[in-house]
C-alpha cells in the first residue's frame, strides 16, 4: 500500500510536472528543471525536498563529478493506490480521493490539450488512439487487467530504442477501468 504522503506529494501540479520531467529526461539539475518548467529555482528546490521526503525522487550523482551542483532522479516508476486503501483513516481516505480527482483532472487536461492543438502532424494524429471496452468482470479479474496493462506498458517502454534516429516526442498513455452501468 502506498503511503498517503507519497500520493499527496505527487499530486501538486508542479511536483507532478517535476516527476514527469525526470521520468522522461532522466537525472536533471535543479536549474534545468526550473528552466524547463518555467519556475523559480527556489520553488523547484522546495518541491524536490517534498518529493524526496515522500520517497518519490532521490539525489543523483552529478555525471561531471562536480559536487557543487544538485542533481535529482526518480526513485520509482509507478504509484498506484485506491482511496479504499485508507478505510481505517477517514482523513487519509479523503486525501486519497482528492488525489484521485487531481489525477483524473491531469489526465483529461493532457487529452484536451492534445485535441486543442493546432494542426498536429498527421503521422502523430494517426498514431494517437482511444480505446475502451465494456465487459463483465469480477474485482479480481479487473485487478488482473490492471496488472497486465501495467506490464504491457512497461514492456513497451523498455522496447523503445533511443539511438535509432527516429523522431520521438513525449507520449502520455492512460487507461481507467471501473465498475459502471450501461
Amino acid at each position: 500500500m502506498e503511503e498517503i504522503e507519497a500520493i499527496t506529494a505527487v499530486h501538486h501540479p508542479v511536483r507532478r510536472r517535476i516527476v514527469d520531467y525526470l521520468g522522461l529526461y532522466g537525472p536533471s539539475q535543479v536549474t534545468t528543471l526550473a528552466r524547463a518548467l518555467d519556475q523559480q529555482v527556489g520553488s523547484i528546490s522546495h518541491h524536490l525536498r517534498m518529493l524526496q521526503r515522500a520517497d518519490i525522487i532521490e539525489r543523483a550523482d552529478d555525471p561531471t563529478g562536480d559536487k557543487r551542483t544538485s542533481w535529482w532522479q526518480r526513485s520509482r516508476t509507478r504509484l498506484s493506490w485506491s482511496a479504499d486503501d485508507f478505510a481505517d483513516s477517514p482523513a487519509d481516505a479523503m486525501l486519497a480521493r482528492s488525489a484521485e480527482r487531481a489525477n483524473i483532472k491531469a489526465h483529461i487536461g493532457r487529452l484536451s490539450s492534445w485535441h486543442r492543438a493546432v494542426d498536429p502532424d498527421p503521422a502523430w494524429k494517426r498514431a494517437a488512439f482511444s480505446t475502451d471496452a465494456l465487459s463483465w468482470a469480477s474485482a479480481d479479474e479487473l485487478a488482473a487487467l490492471s496488472k497486465a496493462l501495467a506490464e504491457t506498458i512497461d514492456t513497451w517502454r523498455r522496447s523503445i530504442a533511443t539511438d535509432d534516429g527516429a523522431e520521438r516526442q513525449p507520449v502520455f498513455v492512460f487507461a481507467h477501468g471501473f465498475p459502471t452501468t450501461p
